[in-house]
């Protein structure tokens, strides 16, 4: 393992690159032109989405609760919310927030290519200011801001999570620093702020925990019912 530096910020593979390669090859059903062209332009300008196996997992999950009304916490240019999108059918409601109104003009255009465009609601700003401003509550809050937020988020999100809704955040791994003593951060204080989300999260009794190892590390939530 090569030691971590500032242009090699993987400390730690969560899950081997030839097992991924292998899950990603599984998928590849799920191609389709607006979406290979939102990959394409994240490999081209280096922005970070959650990729392939992530996004369908993020379908699953929504899915799998029958999830009407998502809320995103950092949308970049709708890459999860695509997933989310299809999740939650012509009825429901996915509301991104980025801070970056380019964003929003991409976002719209990529799921409106690919038909989703009136399932999502995109707001310009600090998602914690127009999450504040939105009410009801929300099957998923979806949180991928900057990583020194996290624990504000989950702070934010977590009483408006339905029951047996669920509380969702890339990056709970951050290329394995979390789980090493010796390593460089991307941004100082981002590392011991994932940190303290994670076991806020695992620590809090109204909330079942799990964190999906796959690519950066997915860490789910779910509201118990009882």
């Amino acid at each position: 393992m090569q030691p971590p530096t500032i242009f090699n910020p993987k400390v730690l593979n969560p899950v081997d690159p030839a097992i991924e390669g292998y899950m990603r090859h599984l998928v590849n059903r799920t191609d389709d032109p607006v979406l290979t062209e939102m990959e394409t332009m994240a490999e081209n300008k280096n922005f970070p989405i959650v990729g392939r196996l992530v996004g369908i997992f993020l379908e699953t999950l929504a899915r799998t609760i029958d999830a009407k009304r998502v809320f995103e916490f950092g949308s970049g240019y709708g890459y999860s919310a695509y997933w989310f999108s299809k999740a939650v059918g012509p009825e429901g409601n996915v509301i991104c927030s980025d801070a970056d109104p380019l964003n929003k003009e991409k976002a719209e255009r990529y799921l409106n290519s690919a038909g989703l465009g009136n399932r999502v609601s995109f707001h310009v700003g600090f998602a914690q200011d127009i999450f504040s401003k939105t009410e009801g509550m929300f099957d998923i809050c979806y949180n991928d801001v900057d990583k020194g937020q996290y624990p504000e988020v989950w702070h934010l999100a977590k009483n408006k999570i339905r029951l047996g809704g669920l509380y969702i955040a890339d990056n709970a791994l951050w290329h394995g620093r979390v789980a090493v003593d010796n390593y460089v951060d991307i941004v100082p204080g981002w590392t011991e702020a994932i940190m303290e989300h994670n076991q806020l999260i695992f620590n809090d009794p109204e909330f079942d925990a799990f964190i999906n190892p796959i690519r950066d590390g997915v860490i789910v939530a779910r509201r118990k019912t009882k």
